[in-house]
């Protein structure tokens, strides 16, 4: 049994099947990835805490983290700095209506519903099981529902002036206590940003669910951005705004601390945080299994990524 996603390739869990019409938005949904099937729900079972036994995805016989740890383990500050605190917290999240507006450097700017996102139904969503790296040097392996953002991008016609993209998180200080904490210093609402090639990159995805679950806030849910090759603070949750812009756009993290958040933060084994080593990782299989395995570069995508980065020094901060 495979433990570790492969290195060289991401998988693609379903084919292309055809075109889906959807009036005013077009081409949103002219790429249609699904073959009719049910994807990674039933790779999991809800795995009963504490379960010593394996989660296994059902299409390639590789290893998961089970669903209750990877839902109950998680950063979002947006609800409180407890790894709990998502899951504990965000009940009253409402996840529905969602849009998202794309503006700045765009040849078809406008506002979009999630569905028209989507341009199909939630279960015949593409799947694929990245690799999540969190600064902290602990990991897991999740299925991933959704589509390759650039197909996404490509309908509103980035401008040949839009060097980067910019991802705003939705505010909403009722529902999510971190945001309305005095204690917080962070700036909302959240931005992260990408290059526009790296937003571009086939590997980049515009994630609806997880383990074929779409009503998991406490996830980033209902739609994050999810970047395989970086650490977990640069894949944006709760996104309500893509913004194609000329300047590189403040990301939230890197603004409260370059020195720790960098704004490339790319996986680097031999460049440690300023105050742990990042040469290896925990692996969270479950509520009672970890392991310490070697962190790869680039996550494991170093065929797919490094061109991105060119010359000698590797790109953190």
């Amino acid at each position: 049994m495979n433990r570790i996603t492969d290195q060289n390739a991401y998988r693609r869990r379903r084919l292309i099947a055809g075109a889906l019409g959807l009036g005013a938005l077009g081409t949103f949904g002219a790429l249609r990835y699904g073959d009719g099937t049910v994807s990674a729900e039933q790779a999991d079972k809800d795995a009963a805490p504490g379960s010593d036994e394996p989660t296994v995805s059902d299409k390639t016989g590789e290893r998961l983290t089970h669903k209750f740890a990877a839902t109950h383990y998680n950063n979002a500050y947006e609800f409180g700095w407890d790894k709990t605190d998502p899951v504990e917290k965000s009940g009253g999240f409402e996840l529905k209506p969602w849009q998202v507006t794309f503006d700045g450097l765009c040849g078809k700017p406008g506002t979009f519903d999630l569905d028209e996102l989507m341009g199909m139904p939630f279960s015949q969503l593409e799947e694929r099981v990245y690799d999540f790296r969190c600064v902290e040097a602990w990991s897991m392996v999740i299925p991933y529902n959704g589509r390759s953002l650039r197909d996404i991008l490509s309908v509103v016609q980035p401008l040949g002036s839009a060097k980067y993209v910019a991802f705003t998180s939705i505010l909403r200080p009722e529902q999510m206590p971190g945001q309305a904490s005095s204690f917080s210093t962070l700036d909302w609402p959240y931005v992260e940003a990408l290059t526009i090639e790296e937003a571009m990159n086939p590997l980049t995805f515009a994630t609806f669910g997880v383990y074929g679950d779409q009503n998991l806030p406490q996830n980033g849910m209902p739609f994050r951005i999810t970047v395989p090759w970086k650490y977990g603070f640069k894949s944006p949750k709760f996104v309500v705004r893509i913004t194609f812009t000329e300047e590189r756009p403040e990301a939230t993290w890197h603004k409260e601390n370059s020195r720790e958040y960098g704004w490339y933060s790319n996986v680097y084994p031999d460049i440690s945080h300023p105050r742990w080593s990042q040469a290896t990782e925990r692996r969270i299989w479950s509520e009672t299994e970890v392991e310490r395995i070697p962190s790869r570069p680039y996550n494991g995508f170093a065929d797919q990524v490094a061109h991105l980065y060119p010359g000698d020094q590797k790109q953190y901060r």
